[in-house]
């Protein structure tokens, strides 16, 4: 404000001399904020670089400035950053985001999305749906849904086909551990390992023991919470099954991503998650970086007592995305970035690469290089975009497909701030039970205790609460 006041000070006396205008011709600056997109990428650099350059073509000038988070533990840096009152323009939320909405410090995307050129068409169906429910989050990319993957030549040393059924996961589980693939002498490999819980188990299991969704009805036909269910009792016991054979990573529970990943190149687990056909690449990249030549190959989710598929997804909100702030002086500038972002030009920038390091240009034929495998969108997929040349694996293709044919939308539903504290009580009571149950320090026949300890935290009341909603949609 001070530096306007003194630019306009500065044109009057121009104006009073009798001099020319000065014209005010600097780009509008706006900070942006998001994980694994930093100012110590020289990537990430360039990359908006040439955003730049593309939007000063078309008349906005934009001056760029990425805020330096650490990637680890981003969320929680994040909100220190924003409680502390340093709120950039564009943020990247992983979690968070519903403080802020609270405080009123994220903007209501709905009504700058209508007036876009190119965004508002570039939305997947479930971005649509979870606009509707919480209009502050924006994440234009597939379905997340965590798909299993293990390396080409293991699964062919075992001499299995790719498992079809639960039974079929827990023989290859087995081969992986007594097979020595790693051929250190050793069989001191996991069958699977995951990252903090087990929601990447979930991802294939769920539907396979028959949990179709957050919310089931009972013996009684009231609706009960999932994780309550009898459906939830045998997954559980299968997992603990997994892991006395040990067959399932007992460090679960203290694995980070980064941990995950790199238990799988080493060798030290057989088949892990991928959450997204590119991170699946990104991993066969990494693979290969480490093991040259080496392929990933998709598993299907398993057919079991219950059905199968891909767990539902939840369509209440977005987990993870970006957020414009309310308090940002430059709202429009930022959706004319994202727009770009969404527009050809931009979707050939954030999904490509650079010419001559991710992919080459003869005429009009495209062809990537090794380094696509390591490239990912900072910003966007566009559902509308259609590339130019295929560049992804088999495996990351499949992964894309089979999300579409299982989409189902789960009925989960926003909940009122006064349910917070009763969420986060059950969300713990639960992991805490799964833990035990899984690890052997609780035994299947407590799972009544587990389920009077997860009511008494407020599961009663969640459960009371989600009959009003549920049974008011008939």
């Amino acid at each position: 404000m001070l530096r306007k006041m003194v630019l306009l000070a500065s044109t009057a006396l121009a104006l009073s001399l009798g001099a020319a205008a000065p014209t005010l011709a600097e780009p509008v600056k706006i900070r942006v904020v998001s994980k694994d997109f930093t100012p110590s990428n020289p990537d990430d650099v360039k990359h908006l670089k040439r955003i730049e350059e593309a939007l000063r073509a078309q008349g906005t000038d934009l001056d760029i400035e990425l805020v330096d988070l650490p990637s680890s533990g981003y969320a929680d840096k994040l909100s220190v950053m924003l409680l502390s009152g340093d709120i950039p323009d564009l943020i990247y939320f992983q979690g968070g985001d519903a403080k802020m909405v609270e405080q009123g410090v994220l903007e209501d995307l709905g009504p700058m999305l209508a007036d876009t050129k190119y965004l508002k068409d570039a939305l997947w169906p479930h971005n649509v749906e979870r606009l509707k429910n919480y209009p502050y989050l924006l994440y234009v990319y597939p379905v997340r849904g965590p798909q299993p993957v293990i390396r080409k030549d293991w699964l062919e040393k075992t001499g299995l086909k790719a498992p079809e059924t639960v039974e079929d996961y827990v023989t290859l589980f087995k081969a992986i551990k007594d097979g020595d693939l790693d051929g250190n002498g050793v069989a001191d490999s996991y069958g699977v390992t995951t990252a903090d819980n087990t929601n990447e188990l979930d991802s294939i299991f769920n539907q396979a023991f028959g949990i179709t969704g957050t919310w089931m009805k009972n013996a009684g036909g009231e609706w009960v919470h999932a994780r309550t269910t009898t459906q939830e009792k045998d997954k559980i016991a299968f997992y603990a099954s997994l892991r006395e054979q040990g067959l399932y990573d007992p460090e679960y529970i203290t694995t980070k991503f980064d941990v995950k990943e790199d238990k799988f190149y080493t060798g030290r687990a057989g088949v892990i998650f991928g959450s997204s056909g590119e991170v699946i690449d990104i991993y066969g990249g990494k693979m290969r970086q480490v093991h040259p030549g080496t392929e990933l190959v998709l598993l299907s989710p398993p057919k079991g007592p219950g059905g199968q598929g891909l767990a539902a997804v939840d369509v209440s909100k977005e987990s993870r995305g970006f957020a414009i702030s309310s308090v940002s002086e430059h709202k429009a500038e930022v959706m004319k970035l994202l727009d770009f972002m969404a527009s050809p030009e931009g979707q050939m920038f954030d999904r490509l690469g650079f010419e001559g390091q991710e992919y080459t240009k003869d005429g009009d034929a495209y062809k990537v290089t090794d380094k696509i495998a390591t490239w990912y969108a900072r910003f966007m997929v566009a559902a509308n975009w259609t590339p130019p040349v295929v560049w992804q694996s088999e495996a990351a293709q499949q992964s894309l497909a089979t999300i579409q044919k299982d989409f189902k939308p789960d009925n989960t539903f926003v909940w009122p701030a006064d349910y917070a504290a009763d969420l986060d009580a059950t969300e713990n009571v639960y992991r805490s039970w799964v833990y035990k149950f899984i690890s052997g320090a609780a035994k299947m026949d407590q799972w009544d205790q587990y389920v009077a300890e997860w009511e008494a935290a407020g599961g009663k009341r969640l459960n009371e609460y989600a009959r009003t909603v549920l049974d008011a949609q008939k």
